[in-house]
């Protein structure tokens, strides 16, 4: 008589499941949250002033948070990863003068625009080359190329600009046109959320991304390829702000050597703002882009309510540090209802 031991795994596994079903609700309740803070913004804004919420007011709304939405995306990637990109306003300037000055030598939008990628994937592969293979601090490596590409362009642009004059006239167009209120660039912006957020949840690639940030000794372990991860949404995050560079100069036809200087604070703080845990391994992109709208949004809403746009700024870095703050109190009370759990299950 064969006597067969009862599996035990998922008494074991119960934690585990239980701990990523609480993280889950947990981000979106941060997201729920940062809606209705938006859609409230909103409304006292319109009861403020009856021409806020225009045909022209949410097309001009949406454009302001176009580019912002696709840099966070990108950026989201890097940080779910437990890393951080802080060269992406300098790619996107130089990516969006390469665009330019391919416009201006006669060639195809399609050109232009795929130079501006390009040149993206060429600077986020030398910044997950220098952090996954080399092991350097993305702090340390990403603050270097932020000003190594910032320097290449100063002395490529020098002094000079390229205006709306300078392009062809279907390609500004295209930036300032859309189906009724909605901008074209916004639809693109969204097309490559969804696509993201559809590959981060089912793609194994994706939920790696999230496992390598929650715990990267523990990722390697499990035979998950960190460093090709890494260099992956680098690659990626570069793509998406050369990206970002062609459609904002789409969305401005104006370009010279100060283009994206001090975006990338911008960025960094719609994405922890949006919910992606600076930690890493927590957050999604849907989150990520509320933020940016939000930090966008608030650039229109205080003119329009008559205060002064020297607060935005300010307005800016107390969301950041709420949203600081808001995550060290989930991680500790996370935590804690961990080591309950694991208590219960032995």
């Amino acid at each position: 008589m064969t006597v067969t031991t009862p599996d035990r795994a998922p008494v074991a596994e119960a934690p585990r499941a239980g701990a990523a079903k609480l993280v889950d609700r947990i981000v979106k309740m941060r997201e729920l949250a940062i809606l209705v803070v938006f859609l409230v913004m909103i409304a006292v804004t319109q009861a403020g002033n009856s021409e806020f919420l225009s045909v022209q007011g949410v097309k001009d709304l949406l454009l302001n948070a176009t580019i912002l939405v696709l840099v966070a995306t990108g950026q989201s990637l890097v940080v779910i990863t437990r890393n951080v990109d802080l060269s992406v306003g300098s790619t996107l300037g130089i990516s969006a003068f390469a665009a330019g000055t391919c416009l201006q030598g006669g060639q195809h939008p399609v050109v232009a625009v795929a130079l501006a990628v390009l040149l993206g994937i060429g600077f986020g592969l030398l910044n997950g080359l220098l952090v996954s293979l080399g092991q350097v601090p993305a702090l340390v490596v990403t603050l270097g190329t932020l000003y190594i590409i910032r320097g290449i362009d100063s002395i490529w642009v020098g002094s000079r600009q390229i205006t709306a004059a300078d392009l062809p006239g279907g390609f500004v167009d295209f930036g300032a046109g859309g189906v009724w209120a909605v901008p074209y660039l916004a639809l693109i912006a969204l097309a490559v959320l969804v696509a993201t957020a559809y590959y981060l949840k089912h793609f194994g690639g994706g939920r790696e991304l999230y496992a390598l940030g929650s715990n990267p000794e523990a990722a390697r372990l499990a035979g998950i390829p960190v460093r090709r991860r890494i260099l992956a949404a680098y690659t990626f995050c570069g793509a998406l702000a050369g990206l970002a560079g062609a459609l904002y100069l789409a969305r401005f036809g104006n370009v010279d050597s100060g283009t994206g200087n001090g975006y990338e604070l911008t960025v960094v703080s719609a994405v922890v703002v949006g919910g992606v845990v600076f930690t890493g391994g927590s957050g999604s992109v849907y989150g990520a882009a509320l933020g940016a709208l939000l930090l966008t949004s608030i650039n229109s809403v205080l003119p329009a309510l008559g205060v002064s746009s020297v607060w935005v700024l300010a307005i800016n870095g107390i969301l950041l540090i709420l949203a600081i703050a808001v995550d060290r109190i989930v991680a500790l009370r996370l935590a804690t209802a961990l080591k309950k759990r694991n208590a219960r299950h032995g």
